[in-house]
């Protein structure tokens, strides 16, 4: 795991299930206001390579549709593990 890599897993484990935008994580991992926001991207592609048990499925890296990103530290599908 890169430095940079290793940032993004602990803001976003910091902050469990908080959604946070390409451009919020661009500016609290990489100290950057502005600039491409493929970097996250490319970044959470190469982290769940890293750390998903399926890449194709993650349930820890997780992308909320038009939102962003979140962590969930327990790794459980939608609608299981007793949530209501």
């Amino acid at each position: 795991m890169t430095a940079r890599e290793f940032d993004l897993l602990e803001y976003l484990a910091r902050r469990p299930g908080q959604v946070f935008d390409r451009r919020r994580l661009l500016q609290a991992v990489w100290g950057w206001s502005f600039g491409d926001l493929s970097t996250v991207t490319v970044h959470v592609r190469r982290l769940r390579e890293k750390i998903e048990p399926d890449r194709s499925r993650p349930r820890h890296l997780v992308t909320v549709w038009g939102v962003g990103y979140r962590f969930d530290p327990t790794g459980e599908p939608p609608g299981e593990g007793g949530a209501s």
